[in-house]
């Protein structure tokens, strides 16, 4: 109402300056009226914004914590219908939207008062003709119903697009390796570009809409004056320059909220569709709460009870996942879980949590819980408080969990101890260091119940063994635990096993009990055996296979290999992991100091076309401001001051001239809004494609030291912000400075003198104004820095939610998150109490002027001064306040915005991988035809300021032989597979295929010419057919050849949509062990001459990883195969075996030699793998034992073995177990376990008859076979 006043008392200070005085000391009172208003509506409109943001700021962190708290109870199910990039975009955009939604909140209230005060003063100076005016704006306003429709509409799908695209790009984040691995990154980069294009489609068409709606209320003032100036003359109301002056003076006030009415429509659009989307999120369903049945601690002998339990992860599925479940486990028992892929085995644990939707039945459960899940789940933070997971720290309990977990050694490797910072998703650690950490994280809560979903197949067999003896049969040894494995040696120690198929418990018993009940459980054990099978023929040297060395010159042999190795190491032998760095890898976000660089603007304004638009913009705003500060001076030049004087020009000529300046101020506003959208679409398009470019072509040690909620935040916020805003705030800075400079023009027509305060009052602004931007500005960019974290909790806590809820950890997780939202919250409520703060002394040194020039005026003698022009100097001079504020506002706020191009530049100059292709130099199309691979003193590191984890590596890999590569964790392995691909380019050294060296080609030309099995198994959201043939290169039939190969056709074809069958994000909805599969499909089809095989089947059952090892006998007989693998048996029957050791090779020879020597690490190592058989053959003995009392001792030995035989038959031969052995290699594996089984020189003769039977069991055909075997056992 304050601002009112002005408008209001114009025309009697106009009257005042024209002679008409209607009390002694009128002027000074005018003066004093107008000074106190102005004050109040400082004072008022300075709390009124601040309140106003500090509501948005509350609202925001409120959001914030609603959308959390929501991801933390997700059921499966609402999970895939909103996946965590759209989750994330709730939190990062809908709910900023939301927040700022309060600027604009009372906007729809104020513009009916303002309009109602608006008319009174019009209709006071004017009469009747303030009809006109309320019929105008209302015209004005229902024009913008069209408009607001369409933006709203607009933005939804604006909204939906970038959903998609972020989903899409925090998937590709996510699995950046495998795509640089597999030389895909280019034709995911061209997916995202495609998925821009959609939304920049969207975008274009609300941006050019905002133009329209901003030229209708850009002219609106112009119209509404005009429409009211032409009622007057209609209707012979008289026009004196002071009713004139009052009611421009009026219209521009009304051109407040006329000017803001767009913004709050677009506002209203985006906040309501941004509620909606977060309302239908929150409506989503929860997990089921009344699921388990919790019995108090000690309560109960019974620990886990499930009764006719029917468990379904879709519940619109005839079929369920979990059928007919039941069973019991007792305080302190162990129950085993086997089954082959993907027989619900981890389901049945997700029951056991709660997590996958019940059915019927009931599950009880009677203590407190802790959960290791497959993929291992790693926080970004420091080790130990990984492993503490909230707890308090009781550091005898902690060395003994690291003990444990073999965790000593490795913490020794790294700089920084357990006090190491793991990057985003464990990133900087190996796979068995990850699980060994989360298994830690596990035992350090001392909790009544375990559930491990096959944590040991990410470690190596000698860790998995120590692993198991130590965790479970040592520190859980008094607790329950249920362990899903696919190791069958870990199966004899458990006091229940449950055999899983077709998500079915077939089988329920102790090991002795089930062995001979059911089919089931013995294919299972059978495949083991198979894989023993191997070991034994090694070991027992009777398979010779010819050394390297005697077929290749070049190759050293172990004992050159080692001197070389031992003068390079020197007196240290130590060397150490990626993650220990002198500086950790994950470092603080970089964030620019200082002023934002002129450069920055520069090539903002320069992307689109050169600048070309940028002087035609401002052009259109100078004509446009010309042209609307000539009207209301032709207004108030060419009207009578008051009514006795006579008029300057006729009434026609009047409203002709001003209706003509209107309508070129009018098509200015067009041609400008036009211009600016543009010039902002195309930049912003631009600096999307340049991010995106460069972050596809960084390298991977940029992906490992950058959380993906860095990238993330610049590719949402960052790129909303260019998309939407930067523009416009920009341009508002220009626009405002052009009609600052056009009001100090008007106001020093009138009175020159005015300058004698104006300039100090500038400078002291200036001066304000440079105090605050350094706060301001360095503010800002903490807003930026303290977002990534809440991004990144969040992300990594959707990704978590299963083990976050398993420790039943959810309110330390939702105070984390307030905690980091307070944080952010924090330098935005400093932003706006700094704004607030300048904004209150420009508006009273504003106010100071303001009175000096009326001060002046009214000093002045009567007659000097035109008074209608002095009254157009009021008029503008009222808004002096609101512009100077306004253009120091935009100012701030373009310096606070801008810093999001900042930080996209940032990315477009990150430094690039080598180039994808050199056309000087590609290779035939046939390379490698031989796959040899010749690697000569190769030195890696991961980073100039790390040390070397390979230290000199010198041997050749001969083509078309298998090379298995062993070694303990941290060892090297993957770091020369990496180094193979070029994911990491060597210090020194080189690497040659075929006689090229992969230094001197192209990246795409190396990559796309090998394959590779990950150790993490990757599917991405789409289909069946873009995860095998993502870059459309392969034929259906060659899709379902290489399905069938791989053992998924079949189940494949079972699903409704074939190949164009839907895989959700991360292919959740496909078990682990399929997942493995798919990806060996993917190098079915790709048919390379060299295969590297990543630890590729750590997450199958024996029996799967024995179909894949046979599959690629099969299909890769004549290529180079290197193998990293933790199961010994994978790399038995390689050619050679390569067992690296810090970083150095220590042995390479053939398996078979380095079995002879009993001392090498090798045989150490089969060893250790081999002495869990053992148990497992003295469980088979026991069996016999106890159900042939009376026997001797050697006869008992040999009923084992029979039975042990027979089964042999019954699940080896006839399922294929024996497949691609020699006969001569079975008759000297069975020959090998009878002179261990049997006492030597007390053999009876009887059971050299068996012997002899049970030996032709493998020569004679499948009938012959059966009828022997069964003779011989029934005989025995």
């Amino acid at each position: 109402m304050a601002s009112y006043v002005g408008p209001y008392l114009i025309d009697t200070f106009v009257q005042y300056l024209n002679g008409r005085r209607e009390f002694k000391n009128e002027g000074s009172v005018l003066v004093s009226a107008f000074f106190l208003a102005k004050i109040v509506e400082c004072l008022t409109q300075r709390q009124w914004f601040f309140k106003t943001q500090q509501i948005g700021i509350r609202l925001r962190a409120a959001l914030v914590a609603i959308i959390y708290n929501k991801g933390l109870t997700l059921s499966c199910q609402s999970k895939q219908a909103h996946t965590s990039g759209e989750i994330i975009n709730f939190m990062t955009v809908d709910a900023e939207r939301i927040g700022d939604f309060t600027w604009y909140m009372h906007d729809p209230w104020m513009v009916i008062l303002q309009v109602g005060l608006a008319l009174l003063i019009l209709y006071k100076n004017l009469g009747l003709a303030a009809i006109s005016t309320f019929v105008a704006t209302v015209l004005v306003m229902l024009a913008n119903l069209p408009l607001g429709k369409l933006q709203e509409k607009y933005q939804d799908k604006l909204m939906a697009s970038k959903d998609v695209r972020m989903k899409t790009t925090s998937e590709i984040l996510r699995n950046m390796r495998i795509l640089k691995l597999q030389g895909w990154e280019m034709k995911f980069l061209s997916k995202i570009i495609e998925l821009r294009k959609t939304e920049a489609g969207w975008l274009r068409k609300y941006l050019y809409t905002s133009a329209m709606t901003s030229f209708v209320f850009w002219g609106a003032p112009t119209f509404v004056s005009v429409v009211t100036f032409g009622t007057c003359m209609l209707l012979g109301i008289p026009l004196d320059s002071g009713k004139i002056l009052s009611a421009l003076a009026t219209f521009r006030i009304l051109q407040e909220p006329i000017y803001n009415l767009p913004d709050t429509i677009s506002m209203i659009a985006q906040t309501k569709v941004s509620l909606d989307r977060i309302s239908s999120f929150l409506r989503l369903d929860d997990l089921q709460s009344d699921v388990i049945e919790k019995l108090a601690r000690g309560s109960s002998d019974t620990a886990i009870e499930i009764a006719d339990g029917n468990f379904s992860w879709d519940l619109s599925s005839k079929n369920p996942t979990l059928k007919d479940i039941s069973f019991k486990a007792s305080r302190g028992m162990r129950v085993a879980v086997c089954g082959i892929v993907g027989s619900g085995k981890s389901s049945l644990l997700s029951s056991i949590l709660g997590e996958i939707p019940k059915i019927s039945g009931t599950i009880k459960l009677c203590g407190t819980k802790a959960y290791v899940s497959q993929s291992p789940w790693i926080q970004s933070g420091k080790i130990e408080e990984n492993i503490l997971f909230g707890r308090e720290m009781d550091r005898e309990r902690y060395e003994s969990v690291l003990e444990a977990c073999s965790l000593k050694k490795d913490l020794e490797i790294l700089s920084f101890g357990d006090q190491t910072v793991i990057g985003e998703r464990g990133i900087n650690l190996s796979g068995g260091q990850k699980q060994r950490i989360q298994i830690a994280r596990a035992l350090y809560q001392d909790a009544d119940i375990y559930l491990f979903d096959d944590p040991f197949s990410a470690v190596d067999a000698h860790t998995g063994s120590h692993l198991f003896k130590e965790c479970l049969l040592g520190l859980l040894s008094s607790k329950t635990v249920i362990y899903v494995t696919h190791q069958v040696e870990f199966l004899p120690a458990a006091d229940l096993i449950l055999v899983m198929k077709d998500g079915r418990i077939t089988q329920a018993g102790k090991y002795n009990e089930i062995l001979n009940s059911g089919t089931d459980f013995m294919e299972l054990v059978g495949a083991h055996k198979e894989a023993l099978s191997t070991l034994n023929s090694v070991e027992s040297g009777l398979v010779e296979k010819t050394s390297i060395d005697e077929t290749d010159g070049n190759s050293a042999s172990t004992s050159e290999v080692m001197k070389k190795e031992e003068n390079r190491v020197g007196q240290d032998g130590k060397t150490e992991d990626a993650a220990g760095s002198k500086g950790q890898l994950v470092q603080e976000e970089e964030r620019e100091k200082g002023k934002v660089g002129f450069w920055v603007y520069w090539k903002y304004i320069t992307t689109a076309y050169g600048g070309a638009l940028v002087p035609l913009i401002i052009l259109a705003q100078i004509l446009f401001q010309l042209l609307q500060i000539g009207s209301n001076y032709w207004m108030a030049w060419a009207s009578p001051v008051s009514e006795d004087d006579e008029a300057a020009v006729g009434g026609t000529t009047l409203i002709l001239v001003y209706v003509a300046l209107a309508i070129g101020s009018s098509f200015c506003v067009l041609v400008r809004a036009m211009l600016l959208v543009t010039a902002g679409y195309k930049t912003a398009t631009l600096l999307f494609n340049r991010m995106h470019q460069c972050i596809f072509r960084a390298p991977m040690s940029f992906f490992d030291s950058t959380p993906s909620g860095r990238i993330l935040n610049r590719a949402s916020t960052d790129q909303s912000a260019v998309d939407m805003t930067i523009f416009f705030q920009v341009a508002s800075f220009a626009f405002s400075m052009i009609q600052l400079f056009g009001i100090i023009a008007v106001m020093s027509q009138v009175a020159w003198q005015v300058f004698i305060v104006f300039i100090p009052v500038i400078a002291t602004c200036i001066w304000f104004q440079q105090y605050y931007i350094p706060s301001a500005r360095e503010l800002s960019r903490l807003v930026g820095v303290c977002k990534a974290p809440v991004i990144q909790h969040f992300s990594e806590t959707i990704s978590g939610a299963t083990t976050i809820r398993s420790f039943d950890e959810e309110l330390r997780f939702r105070e984390t998150n307030m905690k980091l939202a307070d944080e952010y919250s924090r330098p935005k409520f400093h932003i706006a109490a700094a704004m607030e703060w300048l904004c209150f002394r420009l508006d009273m040194l504003s106010a100071i002027t303001f009175v000096f020039s009326l001060v002046f005026l009214i000093s002045v003698p009567e007659g000097v001064i035109n008074p209608g022009i002095a009254g157009l100097a009021v008029t503008y001079g009222l808004n002096l306040n609101m512009l100077q504020a306004w253009v120091i506002w935009n100012l701030c706020n373009m310096e606070n915005k801008i810093i999001s191009v900042e930080r996209m530049l940032q990315y477009t100059n990150i430094p690039s991988e080598p180039p994808l292709v050199i056309e000087s130099n590609r290779p035939d199309s046939s390379w490698p035809s031989r796959g040899e691979i010749k690697i000569r003193d190769l030195q890696v590191r991961y980073a100039p300021h790390m040390p070397l984890v390979l230290r000199g590596l010198t041997c050749t890999v001969p083509g078309g032989m298998k090379t298995g590569i062993v070694g303990r964790t941290g060892s090297g392995k993957s770091t020369l597979i990496q180094t193979l691909f070029r994911i990491v380019d060597p210090a020194a050294g080189q690497i040659v295929i075929d006689g090229i060296d992969i230094l001197s080609i192209g990246l795409h030309d190396l990559r796309s010419r090998l394959s590779i099995i990950p150790q993490d198994p990757t599917m991405f959201e789409g289909t069946v057919r873009s995860n095998l043939d993502p870059l459309e290169e392969y034929t259906d039939d060659q899709i379902w050849e290489a399905l069938d190969k791989c053992q998924l056709g079949d189940e494949v074809r079972k699903k409704e949509g074939k190949l164009d069958s839907a895989v959700a994000e991360n292919g959740e909805n496909w078990s682990m062990g399929q997942r493995q599969l798919v990806c060996l499909g993917r190098v079915l089809l790709k048919k390379s001459k060299v295969l590297v095989l990543d630890e590729a089947t750590a997450s199958v059952d024996t029996a799967t990883d024995n179909l894949i090892q046979q599959t690629l006998r099969q299909h890769f007989s004549d290529c180079t195969v290197i193998t990293i693998a933790h199961r010994i048996t994978s790399v038995l029957d390689s050619d050679m075996v390569l067992l690296l050791s810090h970083g150095l090779i220590e042995e390479y020879d053939s398996p078979a030699r380095l079995l002879e020597n009993k001392s090498s690490s090798f045989a150490q190592l089969v060893a250790e793998y081999t002495s869990e058989e053992a148990r497992w053959l003295s469980m088979n003995s026991n069996l016999a034992a106890k159900d042939s009392v009376g026997h001797s001792a050697p006869s008992l030995r040999l009923s084992s073995l029979i039975i042990g035989s027979v089964w042999f038959w019954r699940n080896g031969v006839g399922v294929g177990v024996w497949r691609g052995f020699s006969h001569n290699l079975s008759k000297n594996l069975i020959f090998q376990i009878f002179k261990s089984m049997l006492v030597p020189g007390k053999m009876q003769p009887f059971q050299h008859i068996i012997c002899s039977v049970i030996l032709n069991i493998f020569f004679e055909t499948e009938k012959d076979r059966k009828i022997t075997c069964l003779n011989a056992v029934k005989w025995f």
